[in-house]
């Protein structure tokens, strides 16, 4: 059986984080969770930068590296935790609606 460490944020922390990165997650996988903001700009270029754009798991280990704020920490190092919260970190990218009109 292997040890859950469930780390959890206090309201108070979730509050500081929002003030300060704006949108907040949590990401949960096998009774252990991962709170991420979303990435920026400068975080999405270096992962594509260090993904060479053709390495999934790497541009997922950048991001999450990135925009990690706390959690359980074997997250980053077990494989399975790792592939499990990578599935759910395109999620995290959040864009703006925009409308393109021919002129």
């Amino acid at each position: 059986m292997t040890k859950k460490n469930t780390f959890e944020a206090t309201p108070e922390q979730i509050t500081e984080w929002k003030r300060k990165h704006g949108s907040v997650f949590v990401i949960e996988v096998d009774g252990r969770r991962a709170y991420v903001k979303a990435p920026d700009r400068k975080g999405l270029s270096y992962a594509a930068t260090v993904s060479k754009g053709t390495d999934a798991m790497e541009f997922n280990s950048a991001i999450l590296n990135s925009c990690w704020l706390e959690g359980d920490a074997e997250i980053k190092t077990d494989d399975r935790l790792f592939l499990g919260v990578a599935e759910k970190l395109d999620q995290i990218i959040e864009t703006a609606e925009a409308e393109i009109k021919k002129l």
